[in-house]
């Protein structure tokens, strides 16, 4: 080998010796056919897909993530404006983190007392309901539009509400018992979502320049309409979302405290977790107000003003909150969410249910992008 030369594939550093190989240096090509191809990615899918059922954990954290990602992109889109990118996020990231432990150590301990207070009156509840109840019944059955007996049916009824208590009871102590056991789990896929979250806030434009070279040089520019698309609607519809889960639970939560409904603080959290399912949420979390609302010393009026409150909370919601805030985020019929709800409770249970309507925004932003590019040939 002639003086001044290297060996192929080696690189020499400043001082002369050899450094680590380059292995990008003229590759050699690996020839295999398609169904060679086809078998390894379907093994490579095959194997995903087991991993993700063994540990399901790998999902959620990875859903978080980008959930979390894409709720925090408008405010480091904002923030942007007037500072560095890489301080937006820092900016955002712990304020975001402020907030959670605001909620762990003055709101948290609040709502759990509440909620086991609560569980612990429901059977007084149950009673309560079954009397008025019975009065409805027996005035339904003096008018003769009732065939049963009242007393069987609201027995029935207070049943199933006192099995519903225990049955709450029973998770409540169930998760104060794992508290410690699943400490460790949680904290990791919370630290798994924040991690995931940052990485794709701080390396979205490596990763949109990787999914365009990734598209055919014809095609990079839909490809970048299709990007855009998604981000614009996912991220619109989360934080969206996020804050008018918030506010309902607020505005509840203070609604009924001024009624004198007793434990207004759980039942606003409970509003906030139940807003999740659109159209059905609204009802679900009046419900539990309602009977609330019957142990009071003036119950016929509480729970007609508690019945005003919610049908103002959900006109606020439908027709202030939701387009002031989310806008076209969505741009799906009504009756195509709540058929997208029921599929996805049918399918995935409640998980199901949380996906379903960020997976219908998926499903509208495809059929927008082919509906205008497919083409059929003749």
């Amino acid at each position: 080998m002639k003086r001044g030369t290297t060996r192929p594939g080696r690189r020499r550093g400043p001082a002369g010796p050899e450094t680590e190989p380059d292995v990008t240096a003229r590759p050699t090509p690996i020839r295999i056919s398609k169904r060679t191809r086809t078998v390894v990615l379907l093994a490579v899918l095959f194997v995903l897909a087991y991993v993700v059922w063994r540990v399901p954990g790998v999902l959620t954290t990875a859903l978080g993530g980008v959930a979390l990602a894409l709720v925090l992109s408008f405010p480091v889109r904002f923030l942007s404006r007037f500072m560095p990118r890489g301080l937006a996020i820092l900016v955002s990231f712990l304020f975001v983190v402020g907030l959670l432990v605001l909620a762990g150590l003055v709101l948290v301990p609040l709502v759990a007392e509440q909620v086991a207070a609560l569980v612990q009156a429901l059977p007084s509840i149950a009673s309560d309901a079954q009397r008025y109840l019975n009065d409805v019944l027996g005035l339904l059955r003096d008018r003769g539009l009732l065939p049963g007996d009242p007393e069987e049916i609201s027995s029935r009824a207070r049943d199933d509400l006192a099995n519903g208590a225990r049955t709450i009871a029973g998770n409540v102590l169930g998760g104060a018992l794992n508290v410690v056991t699943g400490t460790f789990g949680f904290l990791l896929t919370l630290f798994g979502v924040a991690f995931i979250g940052v990485y794709l806030l701080v390396d979205v434009r490596r990763m949109k320049a990787a999914f365009l070279r990734a598209a055919p040089h014809g095609y990079r520019r839909d490809a970048r309409t299709l990007w855009d698309a998604f981000g614009y609607s996912l991220s619109k519809y989360l934080s969206g979302l996020a804050f008018v889960l918030v506010i309902q639970g607020v505005v509840s939560a203070i609604g009924l405290w001024f009624l004198g409904v007793p434990y207004a603080l759980a039942l606003g959290a409970w509003v906030s977790v139940a807003a999740v399912i659109p159209y059905l949420g609204a009802f679900l979390g009046a419900v539990p107000a309602m009977l609330v609302a019957l142990t009071t010393d003036d119950p016929a009026t509480t729970v007609a003003l508690t019945v005003v409150l919610f049908v103002v909370i959900q006109q606020l919601e439908g027709n202030f909150l939701t387009p002031k805030v989310q806008g076209d985020a969505l741009r799906v019929h009504p009756v195509l969410v709540f058929l997208a709800v029921i599929a996805g409770g049918g399918l995935a249970g409640i998980l199901g249910v949380i996906v379903a309507v960020p997976a219908l925004a998926v499903l509208r932003v495809l059929f927008d992008f082919f509906r205008v590019r497919l083409k059929t040939e003749g």
